[in-house]
């Protein structure tokens, strides 16, 4: 399929797919984020392809949201009268409480990071530069994340007057705790490859020149890897954030049991009799 915004790419069971938008260093426009869901359908769809890795055209990985339609928005706020609370907090609960059921979101933009969240195939992030504001919630959206010593992280949302609307509130203090969120997400400030690493939000930091590199050789291993267990395993740990040990244990003996009913599981056993790697096939 032909995109304007993406590039996309299957190497031996992975799907590269590259943010591509040169001009804007890769915003997220509502454009670039209707291709990019379209492609992770079809990825999820198709068995040959087994795990994403997400990257950007250079230097940037994603530079954020596209801000064109920001000031038209702004306009037609004004332009309803609308007056403001005292407090903040007041004022969000009130308009929370009276959402319609549907909830928009501006752009599409938002809609990448849930949509990333909720693939039932391992993905990588390789940030090769730039990850701000909703761009770096496209990358911590992903499951496991690799950054070039260049590349620069930033919850820029503070420094546009606006909140972290990509899920990162939900994220990040998962990942680095709630002081450690809050810094970075009251002020905006940037981060190089490294300091993500020290504070947790990165796996693992190579050398520019050999990011790729780096990530791919993880993303074809676990292409070659029992992707229906993995896929039970990243659900696993998701539902297991919200549950007690006890839940979580109850939850998991289900989704043994069904692990035990895949070829993957038959082929592993035989191999381990046979004594030669397993060929798995992600069934």
């Amino acid at each position: 399929m032909a995109y304007e915004f993406i590039r996309t790419e299957n190497r031996d069971g992975v799907l590269v797919l590259t943010m591509h938008d040169p001009p804007t260093r890769n915003a997220l426009g509502p454009e670039m984020s209707a291709e990019i869901q379209a492609e992770l359908n079809r990825f999820e769809d198709d068995p040959e392809c087994r795990v994403l890795l997400i990257t950007g055209t250079a230097p940037s990985f994603c530079s954020g949201a596209n801000v064109r339609g920001f000031n038209r928005r702004i306009q037609e706020q004004e332009s309803g009268g609308e007056q403001p609370e005292p407090l903040p907090w007041g004022r969000m609960e009130s308009r929370f409480a009276n959402r319609d059921d549907r909830v928009e979101y501006a752009g599409g933009a938002p809609l990448v990071p849930l949509r990333i969240h909720k693939l039932q195939k391992p993905s990588i992030a390789a940030v090769n530069g730039h990850a701000m504001g909703v761009g770096m919630g496209v990358a911590l959206a992903c499951d496991i994340r690799y950054a070039a010593e260049g590349a620069i992280f930033s919850e820029a949302f503070s420094r546009m007057g606006l909140i972290p609307g990509d899920g990162s509130c939900w994220q990040l203090p998962r990942l680095i705790g709630m002081s450690n969120t809050l810094l970075l997400q009251y002020t905006g400030d940037r981060i190089d490859g490294s300091e993500a690493h020290r504070l947790g939000i990165v796996s693992k930091v190579a050398p520019d020149e050999s990011l790729m590199e780096s990530a791919m050789e993880l993303a074809a291993r676990l292409a070659q890897g029992p992707t229906q267990s993995l896929a039970l395993i990243k659900y696993l740990v998701h539902r297991s954030l919200d549950l007690g040990f006890e839940e979580s244990l109850d939850l998991a003996h289900v989704a043994q049991a069904q692990a035990r009913r895949t070829e993957d599981h038959k082929e592993a056993v035989q191999a381990f009799l046979e004594k030669r790697p397993a060929v798995f096939k992600g069934r």
